[in-house]
């Protein structure tokens, strides 16, 4: 087998990284999976991913693609890329597929979860994976904030483009909250988010819980962009859960490049 395209779908604890894109030679997962495929005679210059997760985030379902003369199975790459990795990072999955595959332009939902919890007292095997907040916020209020953030709008208010001066505009598919416990989450599709979208869309809606922000001024928010008091949810609840491609790339692609 010569060269070849690879989709692989990444799973990594985002505690000890700077974030996932390359800056230098600074602890990133872009660049200790970079390193892992070097292992493997890999000569490209920059693996493709479906997109950045800050600092402190973790993920699920990352997606990343590349070239590769490989002459074995996907699953002995597979095995052989966990092999070379850092514990804190893991392949779940790898596919061969079609050469102009790009993990961003062509994906079409993404899926984030976001972990807090509210007990009254700090708990140390939970905080590197969700946010302690108190006073506890009403769940009534979250899951009518959670209703209020559906479809296209212009979400200025909730984050930045990737590019400056692109496009606000987002389509967001269904975003709601689910109790367990002493366990809230916070579980939202789109087809793209805007840099640090989804932690401020979290801490918004729990400034509306816990009776700071109005519902109105929420819906304000999403509506007219009308700015909001600052705020980020922490980057230890938040979880790139899943990207999902469709197999009209094309139109994937269209859909994409307009949000740009």
């Amino acid at each position: 087998m010569g060269m070849a395209h690879y989709k692989v779908i990444l799973a990594y604890d985002g505690t000890h990284f700077l974030g996932f894109q390359r800056q230098g030679s600074v602890r990133t997962v872009q660049l200790v999976f970079e390193t892992a495929l070097k292992q493997l005679n890999w000569q490209g210059r920059s693996i493709l991913s479906s997109g950045r997760t800050d600092t402190g985030v973790h993920a699920g379902g990352q997606v990343v693609a590349f070239e590769l003369e490989w002459k074995h199975s996907p699953e002995d790459l597979r095995n052989a890329l966990n092999a070379a990795l850092p514990e804190d990072v893991a392949v779940k999955d790898v596919a061969e597929v079609e050469a102009d595959f790009h993990p961003r332009f062509d994906a079409v939902e993404r899926f984030y979860r976001y972990r807090i919890y509210t007990a009254a007292a700090r708990d140390p095997l939970r905080e590197c994976f969700a946010w302690r907040v108190r006073p506890i916020p009403a769940f009534e209020m979250l899951e009518s904030a959670a209703r209020l953030l559906p479809g296209r709008h212009d979400f200025a208010a909730f984050g930045n483009p990737p590019k400056v001066g692109g496009s606000t505009v987002r389509m967001i598919f269904s975003a709601k909250w689910e109790l367990s416990g002493d366990e809230l989450f916070f579980e939202i599709r789109g087809n793209a988010f805007l840099y640090h979208m989804v932690r401020r869309m979290v801490y918004v809606q729990v400034q509306v819980g816990q009776n700071r922000l109005s519902l109105e001024e929420l819906d304000a928010a999403v509506r007219e962009t009308r700015p909001m008091p600052p705020g980020l949810a922490p980057a230890q609840g938040l979880v790139l859960e899943e990207v999902r491609y469709d197999e009209n790339r094309q139109e994937a692609v269209r859909i994409f490049k307009t949000l740009q």
